[in-house]
């Protein structure tokens, strides 16, 4: 599924999805993958469970992030509060969502300049 809108040149565009991984700003990624405006980076998580707040770590030190989608999987799961609520006090909003929906709302907001990250589990 082609995901891509209309983003300035430079940035990273989330341009399809699916079981057999990410294609971000012409790269393949097989696996759950980190996005942010100017680089991706390979995630090790594979599910809701693995994403504890020691995963987010490269959300945090690049700083500026006002919103992280969190991309959960095929569907939208349950995010725990103290995972919400430390992200929070780095000033960092979670919006959780399925991975589908989590592609498609970061490239809308990277296209509105929008200071967003997207922390994307692979469809499995």
């Amino acid at each position: 599924m082609d995901v891509t809108p209309l983003i300035p040149a430079g940035r990273q565009v989330i341009e399809s999805y699916g079981t057999t991984g990410f294609r971000v700003s012409g790269a393949s990624y097989p696996g759950s993958i980190l996005v942010f405006s100017e680089r991706t980076l390979e995630w090790p998580v594979t599910s809701l469970a693995e994403a504890e707040f020691a995963r987010f770590a490269p959300v945090l030190e690049r700083g500026g992030i006002e919103i992280l989608l969190l991309g959960c999987g095929r569907r939208m799961g349950l995010v725990p509060p103290e995972l919400r609520r430390a992200l929070r006090s780095g000033g960092i909003v979670l919006d959780a969502m399925d991975t589908g929906a989590a592609c498609r709302t970061y490239n809308v907001l990277l296209a509105e300049e929008r200071r967003v990250a997207a922390a994307l589990i692979k469809i499995a």
